[in-house]
């Protein structure tokens, strides 16, 4: 079945069969020597018919692609002679058979091969005929050329490039390259063989854009100035995926509809343009101050596109008209707020909530407002400082993920909502999570309370399903000292962030207690009064402990502050049968003299170690490793790792046991007998995009990842964290498909611009 079924047929069918069966029989049962057979007996055969149940009432469902079994798909997809892809990719087989005889009618245009992106892989994409970048003569049919000033200018074709214009510098060999190039012949590869008249660039966004929404910044100390990241990281800012999903109005995207690390022009790109509704509207406002000449003046104006600020205001000045429309700062600013293009990056990225509003609240001392959008400007806060326009109120730095109020202050309670990119849903994310959205909370909801900005241990019940109902940044929270069947979770769709003051101690009331962290980030507070590495401690008789869709900080960088960003330990002093870590991210592990873990499950997570430390010290516990990555060494008794990378010399104690299979590791560890792996003995700094926890390719195989990471998991995908994506698997069902629908004599390369 597609989903599990909760439907309870097999309690029915069940109940139903024992009821048929005589009395004495069923009473034997019970006294036997193995009581119990018979019921088992039952049991399986009650399983079959709750499958043939469910079988007869999806039979009409399984004549339609969008609500059949997946066992359906390919009887569907022969009635339509579908070239099927991978069946390890569902949901692009999917879409790819319900979507077969819509690709065949517009077979070979360029709108059905960036759709493919979407469909087949889940990625945004953008595709370029290179045909067109190349230096040539200008033909009469070639569009006329844009002008050459402006903040996004283009050179003319055949032409030299503008080198006045920094923009275009930051766009070359991207999607939205505005150079021309010779004819490269050679086979792509790299910045290699990309420019020639068969040339079709797949340029490729994998990278997911996540909405953090009413986040609390980090105070960079003035008051003045934050950082976008709660625990103070300097992080890139992420555009919003913003593409229509009615293909059949497709246009090729823009800059600002793909999910792409922000650039800093790109925010401050700004066009005008002054149209009937808009003079109506102002003359209307401010009369009888612009009745007349000034009125005339704007119509002077009417329908002309403005390429930036200064060319609006030469032009309003131009007029005549100064005073009236220049000077008088009710309506300048008036015309800046509202003849602001939508399709200028500005207004794209700064979405009005209401009228010419951007989504930044800010408390100054006054009601909580907004902060309008011509009052917004970019600009680089390195030093946290900007030379900001008059009527600037906020200047964002969004390849830093900085802000600085140039006026009043803000309060201590004012949030904002962003963007920030990464691989996949793990660690803490605003993404949704099914098991928490299955689970109601026994205990009340905690808000973030600016009076009590921590969390105290009256609000955390030591039985309870506890949930966080925001994403604020919660400093401190109380030790548990009974806790039994003790869950904490983030609510669905929300990240909070808890920053610890101390330790955090969690004992067990009971033997055998249960405890459940799902959906947090906790980092610790490192200040002059409270300087040094905070933990979590687990103490007690633990019976299981899940670490669930967690970011334990795992330190490695500085905050806004100059200070280190500390990682956060599991720290075992107690004795736990079982742990389980599942889609997180997470620091080092390790346990005390007086502390034991007998089992240790990691799963679809990150575990690393800063600093050259081990990343799990668990002498004493057997550890199983599915699909992981591990930035540091690791010391275990007995080790079973399938489709995981260890980045360093480890060590296993019990060789004789367990495997180490479809993974990676140094040729120095000491292992279990490998197989199907890859040992290496070179540096691999260069094989992740990032190692540095916050960064959008934290954790990311690179290009120049050696090909048994890339394509060495059992099933054909890459090593590590994020094999449960497939990549490659979707790569290989778009190249079959681009091959399928492209015109022919064509040469098509993927580059990921993620």
């Amino acid at each position: 079945m597609n989903l599990i079924a909760k439907d309870r047929f097999e309690t029915y069918f069940e109940e139903k069969l024992w009821e048929m069966i005589p009395a004495i029989y069923r009473h034997e049962d019970g006294l036997a020597d193995n009581p119990g057979v018979l019921r088992g007996l039952v049991e399986v055969m009650a399983q079959q018919a709750a499958l043939l149940r469910r079988s007869q009432d999806s039979l009409w469902d399984d004549q339609f692609i969008e609500l059949c079994n997946d066992w359906a798909v390919p009887y569907i997809a022969d009635l339509l002679g579908t070239r099927l892809i991978s069946a390890l990719n569902k949901r692009g087989r999917r879409v790819d058979v319900a979507k077969t005889i819509y690709y065949r009618r517009r077979k070979g245009t360029v709108r059905i091969l960036e759709e493919l992106v979407s469909d087949i892989c889940g990625w945004d994409g953008k595709v370029v005929e290179n045909f067109k970048r190349l230096a040539r003569m200008r033909h009469g049919l070639d569009p006329h050329p844009a002008s050459l000033a402006g903040p996004l200018s283009r050179t003319q074709p055949g032409g030299w490039a503008d080198l006045r214009t920094a923009s275009a510098s930051e766009l070359a060999d991207g999607p939205f390259d505005e150079y021309f190039h010779t004819a490269d012949m050679r086979q792509h590869r790299g910045h290699k063989g990309r420019y020639g008249i068969p040339k079709l660039a797949f340029h490729l966004y994998r990278l997911t854009s996540f909405e953090v929404r009413e986040v609390l910044p980090f105070n960079e100390g003035g008051g003045q100035g934050f950082t976008f990241d709660p625990s103070g990281r300097n992080i890139p800012l992420f555009v919003r995926r913003d593409r229509a999903d009615n293909w059949e109005q497709w246009r090729s995207a823009q800059e600002w509809e793909l999910p792409t690390p922000m650039r800093c022009r790109l925010l401050g790109h700004e066009e005008y343009q002054i149209d009937e509704p808009l003079i109506d509207e102002l003359v209307n406002t401010f009369s009888p101050a612009l009745d007349g000449a000034p009125a005339a003046a704007l119509q002077s104006l009417r329908n002309q596109r403005f390429r930036n600020r200064e060319r609006l205001l030469t032009s309003l000045i131009a007029t005549g008209e100064r005073t009236a429309l220049v000077d008088d700062v009710n309506v300048y600013r008036a015309l800046l707020a509202h003849a602001l293009a939508s399709d200028c990056g500005k207004a794209a990225l700064l979405r009005a909530n209401a009228g010419d509003e951007a989504s930044i609240a800010v408390d100054a001392g006054a009601p909580v407002g907004l902060i309008s959008r011509h009052r917004i400007q970019a600009g680089q806060l390195s030093n946290w400082t900007a030379a900001a326009l008059p009527e600037t109120q906020l200047v964002i730095s969004p390849e830093e993920g900085r802000l600085l109020h140039t006026g009043a202050a803000p309060g201590a309670d004012h949030c904002v909502t962003y963007h920030y990119g990464f691989a996949g849903n793990i660690g803490a994310g605003p993404y949704t999570r099914s098991e928490v959205e299955n689970c109601e909370p026994t205990h009340p909801i905690i808000f973030w309370d600016a009076m009590n900005p921590g969390i105290n241990a009256g609000q955390v019940h030591n039985d309870r399903v506890n949930e966080i109902g925001d994403s604020k940044t919660y400093t401190g929270i109380s030790n548990k000292n009974a806790v039994r069947r003790l869950t904490l979770q983030a609510a669905n769709g929300e990240r909070p962030y808890i920053c610890l003051t101390q330790n955090w101690r969690l004992t067990s009331g009971v033997d055998d207690a249960r405890l459940s962290l799902d959906g947090l980030w906790i980092g610790g507070e490192n200040t002059v009064l409270n300087p040094g590495q905070k933990g979590i401690e687990i103490i007690g008789d633990y019976e299981c402990v899940v670490i669930s869709h967690c970011t334990i900080d795992p330190g490695g960088d500085i905050d806004a502050r100059e200070r280190d960003i500390l990682p956060v330990p599991i720290i075992i002093r107690g004795t736990i049968e079982n742990m389980y870590i599942v889609s997180s991210i997470i620091g080092p592990i390790f346990t005390m003299p007086s502390g034991s873990l007998e089992r240790l499950t990691v799963q679809d997570s990150i575990v690393q170690a800063v600093g050259g430390g081990a990343a799990l010290a668990l002498n004493d516990t057997a550890l199983i490793l599915n699909r992981v990555t591990v930035f540091g060494a690791i010391e275990v008794h007995r080790l079973e790792a399938s489709e995981s990378i260890l980045t360093e010399k480890s060590s296993v104690t019990d060789t004789q046991n367990g495997c180490f299979r479809f993974s990676a590791a140094p040729t120095t560890s000491r292992l279990p007998q490998p197989y199907e792996s890859y040992l290496f003995d070179n540096d691999t700094q260069h094989w992740f995009g990032s190692r540095k926890f916050g960064q959008p390719a934290y954790g990311q195989l690179s290009e120049t990842a050696p090909k048994p990471l890339r394509r060495g998991a059992e099933n054909g995908s890459e090593m590590g964290a994020f094999s449960h994506l497939i990549n490659p698997i979707k790569l290989d069902s778009l190249k079959a498909k681009v091959a399928e629908y492209m015109p022919f004599g064509l040469i098509p390369i993927f580059i990921n611009e993620t």
